[in-house]
């Protein structure tokens, strides 16, 4: 078996497309996620900010992952 992750996760910061409008599907789930954090997200991020503010805000919910 080998120890190389089929699909390893990349920085956000490094994405091609990391500073493009977030997508619907992030905005959902990011608005879901922020709800059960009592907390306000901004509609303006990029798909790299919105994907590290899902990452931080399933960790404080305790969803995913």
């Amino acid at each position: 078996m080998s120890d190389v992750e089929p699909n390893p996760e990349k920085d956000p910061d490094d994405w091609v497309t990391g500073d493009e409008p977030m997508t619907g599907p992030q905005r959902s789930y990011l608005r879901t996620l922020a709800q059960e954090a009592g907390e306000e997200v901004p509609d303006d991020l990029t798909k790299g900010e919105a994907s590290q503010r899902i990452d931080e805000l399933q960790d404080r919910t305790g969803r995913g992952r």
